[in-house]
């Protein structure tokens, strides 16, 4: 059950954005999908929660958040001329924004854990769901989810590699300043994915990516552990990991983990 508790319009670069502000809600990506099922919905309508009693990560994982502790949002994207088989450059916009809006509170060690998740010192503080709208070969729309740990200092002892920006930073984040670098940093990122900037887009996201060219590591899903190297993503998306022989072996979501 969600509490209703503002709507708000805000101008960010050159464009209007409706945030409608929840005190608690099951799921902002399930809200904001069932408001574009009943109705027409805005290009980057936002919703924000307090509490999420249901949260979801990639692979059906569960988000675990502390009430009025972290920033939880879903953006709605339209695309026109986004074809599937462009879809990771859809993560590494959203990667990116997630990533540099963070950066500004000065995090040690950040960085992006293929595909989606943010790392600071190698401990998880943000986590990132893309739920696609499809037709034919393009990506009609797009809610992108988004959970940051930011004020957030206990966590559930199965969950040993989380931690929050106030914990790497030991300073409190104000949540509406962060929603709003968010929000400006997806615009500008979202809008050199309509201008088809997909080169800028990937160099800027393996800059940044976790482990890149450093030996590490790694198990498949047979559980078979074996040294490598990330080189790079796929057309498809996937990992490329490169091998004590010197091939490439790509992997996908789930497929392979750091030991």
């Amino acid at each position: 059950m969600s509490i209703l508790c503002n709507i708000e319009t805000s101008s960010y670069i050159n464009t209007r954005m409706k945030i409608i502000k929840l005190s608690a809600i099951n799921s902002t990506n399930s809200f904001l999908k069932e408001m574009v099922s009943d109705s027409m919905v805005d290009d980057f309508t936002v919703v924000v929660a307090k509490k999420q009693t249901s949260g979801r990560g990639q692979m059906d994982t569960k988000w675990v958040s502390e009430n009025g502790k972290n920033l939880i949002m879903s953006v709605f994207c339209k695309f026109s001329e986004l074809f599937i088989a462009q879809q990771k450059f859809l993560n590494y916009a959203v990667s990116i924004s997630v990533f540099e809006a963070v950066k500004n509170y000065k995090p040690p060690k950040l960085a992006i854990k293929w595909p989606n998740d943010i790392l600071s010192e190698k401990d998880k503080i943000g986590g990132i769901l893309i739920e696609n709208s499809l037709k034919k070969d393009k990506i009609q729309s797009s809610v992108v989810g988004v959970g940051l740990n930011v004020n957030q200092e206990v966590f559930p002892v199965d969950l040993p590699n989380a931690s929050s920006i106030k914990k790497k930073i030991n300073k409190e984040v104000d949540l509406e300043e962060i929603l709003n670098l968010v929000l400006q940093q997806l615009q500008l990122n979202i809008q050199l994915l309509r201008d088809k900037q997909y080169e800028l887009l990937e160099e800027k996201y393996l800059r940044v990516l976790y482990k890149k060219n450093v030996p590490s590591m790694f198990k498949n899903s047979q559980n078979v552990l074996f040294m490598g190297k990330i080189v790079g993503i796929s057309s498809e998306g996937k990992l490329q990991i490169e091998l004590n022989d010197e091939t490439i072996q790509e992997f996908g979501l789930k497929e392979v983990s750091f030991v």
